[in-house]
């Protein structure tokens, strides 16, 4: 297919969202029809789409077996399912996309790792994410990309890497990469292999305790990394990018929200050019955890900030509809 042809392809596909190669009216037809047999488009089916008294939306997105020649299946199961977020704020509209079905790391808060980790999403598959949040009636264009749905984004490092270089493509999505942020729950050896990625992206350490005991009792995956050795691989992504690492912080109620926690972790921020987010607990039925007191979040920022720490807290966005951090999740396979 010519050069040209692809441009146009891009086009319609990325700046116009028309993914039916009979709408393509500038690519002749015998193009046209040849485009399903080259590309297959629009792969996913909206599952369900549920709109949040914030403004949030929230997409279930399915979509069939993949097949890899003779038709075989590559996945455990029949279809996957994943959920991805669109959370506008001001004149920011950010996708929260996911990297897997379900999430290996197993934090012991969060529903995305309640039914384990059932495969990893293709580069295609985390792309059209974006395209489908994108295409949402009503909204305006998106500014801003966070891999902060299921799973762990650092363990699928090669699917997302690629689809990040698509959502940044001036051909795509032309998103920058200051714009884009990519949540770990800390794996050194991959954060040192991002700091050798072409495009620096915004790097974000889930954190969630002040020590390696607390971790470990929230956190299955903190057994194969210390804080000390997060902080290190951190500190060489900021020296060799430039960039400015997030720790996030999920305060859970009467867990590791007390002022103690607070002294503990302004100490470790020290160490490192960095920002922290504080994002109170969402509920997830079934667990059992709470949501901090608005008084305790108000003493821990304090805290921080005396002890010279850049803090935020970041609004719960989507409750009600089971869109806030830690609450995206596998749904049954299930006609509503």
């Amino acid at each position: 297919m010519p050069g040209h042809t692809a441009d146009q392809l891009c086009q319609w596909i990325y700046q116009k969202g028309v993914i039916d190669p009979d709408g393509m009216t500038n690519i002749s037809s015998r193009n046209r029809q040849r485009l399903p047999e080259l590309l297959q488009l629009g792969e996913a089916r909206i599952h369900r789409n549920q709109d949040s008294n914030d403004g949030t939306r929230k997409l279930l997105l399915e979509w069939p077996p993949r097949r890899s020649g003779a038709g075989s299946l590559e996945l455990l199961h029949d279809v996957q399912q994943t959920e991805c977020v669109m959370i506008p704020s001001g004149q920011r509209r950010t996708a929260c996309v996911s990297s897997q079905v379900g999430c290996p790391v197993g934090c012991r808060f969060c529903a995305s790792g309640l039914e384990g980790l059932d495969g990893n999403l293709t580069t295609a598959r985390i792309v059209e994410q974006v395209w489908r949040l994108q295409q949402l009636p009503g909204l305006d264009r998106i500014t801003n990309i966070v891999f902060m749905g299921m799973g762990e984004p650092l363990a699928n490092y090669a699917a997302v890497t690629s689809a990040i270089r698509t959502i940044n493509a001036d051909w795509a999505f032309n998103i920058s990469a200051r714009r884009i942020t990519v949540s770990t729950v800390g794996l050194p050896t991959a954060i040192r292999k991002l700091v050798d990625f072409e495009i620096p992206v915004t790097l974000a350490l889930s954190l969630h305790a002040p020590n390696d005991q607390l971790r470990r009792e929230i956190i299955p995956w903190a057994e194969y990394a210390t804080i000390e050795e997060l902080l290190d691989a951190c500190d060489e992504y900021f020296r060799k990018t430039g960039r400015e690492v997030t720790l996030e912080y999920i305060l859970l109620g009467g867990v590791n929200d007390q002022p103690e926690h607070a002294r503990e972790l302004a100490n470790l921020a020290g160490r490192l050019r960095s920002n922290i987010n504080l994002i109170r607990y969402n509920e997830v039925e079934s667990l059992p955890y709470r949501r901090p007191e608005s008084a305790d979040v108000h003493q821990f920022q304090s805290i921080l900030l005396k002890g010279g720490v850049n803090t935020h807290i970041r609004a719960s966005r989507g409750r009600d509809i089971a869109a806030a951090c830690g609450q995206l999740r596998q749904e049954a396979s299930t006609e509503d």
